[in-house]
């Protein structure tokens, strides 16, 4: 059996990492999928998707400043004509999807770990794709 939802979110700054796991964990719920796999796929060329540590604000906060220390939006070597450069490429670092297993009505997440939308060219609305695959 598969299953297919699509999300909406709305983001509030230009770059933000914004925790989902909670709301794959209910779109899981409602579909009544008690085990399997879950996709989730960012389908824009300036956000992406991360697993990553829930617990500590602080890390979060930690990768989004390093990533516009590093990568950021102002540079000479920049074409674009949008000015978004620094977005696409922080997209392709994140990536656009993740493969999760789901594990007793939930996603199997590691003790530390949530799932996170990645946002790199807001604030704009977005969406998530979600496939669940129950076994």
């Amino acid at each position: 059996m598969m299953n297919y939802r699509e999300l909406s979110i709305s983001t509030g700054g230009r770059s933000e990492l914004i925790e989902i796991t909670g709301l794959i964990n209910t779109v899981i719920r409602e579909e009544g999928v008690s085990e399997g796999l879950c996709t989730v796929f960012i389908p824009h060329t300036t956000a992406g998707v991360t697993i990553n540590e829930n617990a500590d604000p602080d890390v979060i906060r930690d990768m989004a400043e390093f990533l516009n220390k590093k990568i950021p939006a102002a540079t000479p070597y920049f074409r674009h004509s949008e000015g978004n450069s620094d977005a696409h490429i922080k997209a392709s670092v994140f990536g656009v999807s993740e493969s999760i297993i789901i594990k007793g009505g939930q996603l199997l997440l590691g003790t530390w770990q949530g799932v996170y939308f990645a946002e790199f060219d807001g604030p704009r609305r977005r969406k998530i794709q979600i496939q669940l695959r129950a076994d």
